[in-house]
């Protein structure tokens, strides 16, 4: 393995434990609620969520991949 790919295991493992949370709750939600308008409503964020969690995995493994240091791997 790469001694990038070491640092890369951490933010993939988070990134589907986070989406696999939204996955059960958004699933919880909509057995919950029956009326269609309130279960898109209480989607939305979840999406969006979802969405913004990806992005940032996909900028995490760029910054490492171009090198950059953590500001923690420095104390």
């Amino acid at each position: 393995m790469s001694p990038h790919g070491k640092k890369m295991i951490a933010p993939v493992i988070v990134t589907i434990l986070f989406l696999l949370y939204l996955f059960i709750y958004g699933a919880m939600l909509t057995q919950a609620f029956v009326e269609e308008p309130l279960i898109i409503l209480l989607a939305i964020p979840l999406v969006l969520l979802g969405i913004g969690i990806v992005y940032m995995l996909f900028a995490r493994i760029r910054e490492i991949r171009s090198g950059e240091e953590d500001d923690l791997d420095n104390y």
